[in-house]
């Protein structure tokens, strides 16, 4: 039957015929998954040839984050959300937390059936626990958008395959945000914790020193049997390597060589650092501190805004002389008003701070302490990507915002939306190239096989299994019978959006996260395990997991619109 709109619906169609036959439908996820692979070879030819190493990786993955990727946050939010549809939205928490509390109990099991510690146990935990919420799952998204029939919302009026899209991008980036909360908290300072973390391995440590020690002082007993003396023997040594560096006088103009023992760094210009200088605060700045009478707090600490720099004399040189004295003079006039008001303002907060009664003072510390908490933690938790969510939720929520942005006949439509669209498309795209330069990273061979860590040589493959069977085995079998319930009896409006379900299913079974890599790296954490689990995972694993998950869902939403 054909509805009024020129789309079939869900309830109009018999059973199997709400999507394609089953041959069908593999070839249009064959080529939803080929159009993902096809973007992504160019990156990983690049990366191959030597051209796209990890620090150009880490740019381009760093630049899509601060510009591409809240650019297309801010247009798809802004021009898909209204105020109905966040209180449909509420769903995606819920579901994000069941499906995390499952993928944590599902990890946690497996590690402990291969007999894991407790830091390959997190490692696993985080593998089964983050997945992929943001290039992969978008990119087949939107193809499968264009591709798969059937996926159009009876409850959206002339619903478009485009719509279909950005609703499913949509969906992609609440859940993604949630996984960048706690990928970035949990993940990084928990789960994925440097090896030092763990005491453990401290105590292995403290063995190996007190070993090197010992066989120290053994070269040193040694030498004094031979009749030589130790410091003179290490001093020896010390002035031939230096002596022999590529930058010591010597090995460039022996003439004027004179041997320094290793000390300080000299400073450039040949002035240190003074004393009162380290008693700045982390973000640069100085703030006057007065004592609170016995409480040994600091009104500085407690109620002066941190976030504007401390103006030095080696922050601003001497100015040219002309006209690009002028031009000077005028940029940093600006940053010399707002510091001179500032300290107007905390001189005068001081002064009448010191004329309130004791009891007051505390109080209004004490406030001052929990509002600077609050201002540091969003400070930290909050990414580009956070603030475009949140600016497009708010134009999104005002109607008179959404037209000024998106009417058609608007000038900020045809001029600063269009641009941000423009520049929102790139990341996609981007997103794949820099996946494929990770997977060639993954697929090379360590030429350094001393600087691995002597328990991944032994324990690898095991982690590699237990973590691609925790997220893409046994997770999506788990959570696909609780997403089907929910589908069916849960009154909530987007459980019967198509494209939703198809989302949570590729969640589900979504390879680990990219951004584990880059936090594997940093914290020196299972690094070539790392690599071959996102190559297994994005090259081996991904065609089959792909089509079962689709087809799961298209399941699932025929079953559900049923009665």
């Amino acid at each position: 039957m054909t509805a009024p709109s020129n789309f079939t619906t869900f309830q109009d169609v018999q059973p199997h015929d709400a999507h394609p036959s089953f041959g069908h439908l593999i070839l249009l996820v064959f080529g939803a998954v080929l159009e993902v692979v096809c973007v992504s070879l160019p990156g990983y030819i690049i990366a191959r040839l030597g051209y796209f190493d990890a620090e150009k990786q880490r740019f381009l993955a760093d630049l899509n984050m601060m510009l591409f990727t809240p650019c297309l946050i801010f247009t798809k939010l802004a021009s898909q959300l209204n105020p109905d549809k966040l209180a449909d939205l509420g769903i995606i928490p819920i579901i994000f937390v069941i499906q995390t509390t499952i993928s944590w109990l599902v990890s946690r099991g497996v590690a402990k059936c291969f007999g894991f510690g407790r830091r390959p146990r997190n490692f696993v935990t985080a593998m089964g626990v983050f997945g992929n919420s943001n290039s992969l799952p978008m990119s087949l998204v939107i193809s499968l958008s264009q591709t798969l029939k059937g996926l159009h919302w009876d409850r959206i009026p002339g619903d478009t395959d485009d719509e279909v899209a950005a609703r499913g991008i949509l969906y992609l980036l609440v859940f993604q945000q949630l996984g960048q909360l706690a990928r970035w908290t949990w993940g990084l300072k928990v789960l994925l914790a440097p090896k030092s973390a763990y005491e453990e391995y401290n105590d292995e440590a403290a063995e190996e020193g007190r070993c090197h020690e010992e066989a120290q002082n053994d070269g040193e007993i040694q030498c004094l049997l031979d009749g030589v003396d130790p410091s003179q023997e290490t001093d020896e040594l010390d002035r031939f390597v230096y002596q022999h560096r590529p930058d010591s006088p010597t090995h460039t103009d022996n003439a004027h060589s004179i041997y320094e023992p290793a000390g300080s760094t000299p400073i450039a210009g040949g002035s240190r650092a003074s004393p009162n200088d380290s008693e700045d605060d982390e973000h640069g700045s100085v703030w006057k501190k007065k004592s609170l009478n016995g409480y040994g707090n600091t009104l500085g600490d407690d109620l002066q805004p941190h976030f504007f720099p401390r103006l030095r004399a080696s922050d601003n040189p001497e100015p040219p002389e002309g006209i690009k004295s002028v031009l000077v003079r005028m940029r940093r006039a600006p940053g010399k008003v707002c510091a001179r008001i500032c300290q107007s303002i905390s001189a005068v907060c001081c002064c009448v701070y010191d004329t309130l009664p004791r009891p007051l003072q505390v109080l209004i510390s004490f406030c001052a302490r929990i509002v600077r908490s609050v201002y540091s933690f969003l400070v930290w938790i909050m990414s580009p990507a956070l603030w475009a969510m949140l600016i497009g939720v708010l134009v999104a929520s005002v109607p008179k915002l959404h037209s000024i942005f998106f009417d058609e006949e608007s000038f900020m439509r045809t001029s600063v939306t269009s641009a941000i669209q423009q520049t929102g498309g790139v990341a996609v795209p981007l997103i794949l190239v820099v996946l494929g330069a990770n997977l060639a990273r993954g697929t090379e061979i360590h030429e350094e096989e001393s600087e691995i860590d002597p328990e991944e040589k032994q324990i690898g493959t095991k982690l590699l299994v237990a973590s691609l069977i925790s997220r893409m085995l046994l997770c999506p079998l788990i959570m696909a019978p609780i997403l089907a319930l929910f589908a069916k009896y849960v009154p909530v409006s987007i459980l019967d959006d198509p494209i939703f379900v198809i989302v949570c299913f590729l969640l589900t079974g979504a390879p680990s996260a990219l951004q584990l890599a880059q936090i594997c790296q940093s914290n020196r954490v299972y690094e070539t395990v790392m690599s071959k689990i996102l190559f297994h995972s994005y090259v081996i694993w991904i065609m089959p997991s792909t089509l079962i998950l689709v087809v799961m869902a298209m399941e699932v939403v025929e079953w559900a619109a049923t009665s």
